[in-house]
């Protein structure tokens, strides 16, 4: 079960790999900025790398919402280097891939594996006080996709900006949303 929705982020610190440097990363560097958490398996596999691919490919886009994205696995950070050196598909990331192998981070959002020692897939849309938005968990063999996480994005994103106003399904930047009252009551 991941770390319940509309709750502050755990404090944490880790080492971190990103454009070609390894740096430290911690809670506090979230304030601000709306935040991803991509929890990933493991380095090295099947579909993780597709998935952090497609995200490297919208990563300009997310920037430009303002948001920062943090890639995390139970790996250490030297071999989130060597997969990013190894891999063409890694090497596009130009994010903050986290390494967790004391599984604070993974731990702190409640997707570890238990008797595993890997992270869950899992993806939280985190607002700038540090405040979970949007949680979702898949199975093993299912990949998630950033166009998805892009529109969850911009609507956490329009709905924290006008208050009193939600995104119904499908919603799309620029469409229509719902001001629920008393007047709405069973007529969508």
């Amino acid at each position: 079960m991941a770390q319940p929705i509309n709750t502050p982020i755990k404090p944490f610190t880790a080492t971190a790999f990103k454009n070609g440097e390894f740096i430290e990363v911690s809670d506090a560097d979230l304030k601000g900025q709306w935040s991803v958490f991509f929890f990933y398996p493991a380095d090295f596999t099947f579909v993780c790398p597709t998935e952090l691919g497609d995200v490297a490919d919208h990563y300009e886009e997310l920037q430009k919402l303002g948001v920062e994205v943090y890639s995390v696995s139970t790996d250490t950070h030297f071999v989130h280097k060597a997969w990013h050196d190894a891999s063409e598909t890694i090497g596009k990331i130009k994010y903050t891939m986290i390494g967790d192998p004391n599984w604070t981070v993974t731990t702190n959002f409640d997707v570890l594996r238990e008797g595993q020692g890997l992270a869950d897939r899992a993806t939280f849309i985190v607002d700038p006080e540090g405040i979970i938005q949007a949680a979702e968990v898949t199975a093993e063999g299912i990949g998630r996709e950033a166009e998805s996480l892009l529109r969850k994005i911009k609507a956490a994103q329009y709905v924290a900006s006008h208050p009193g106003e939600v995104c119904p399904a499908k919603w799309k930047e620029g469409e229509a949303t719902l001001a629920p009252s008393l007047d709405l009551v069973g007529k969508i």
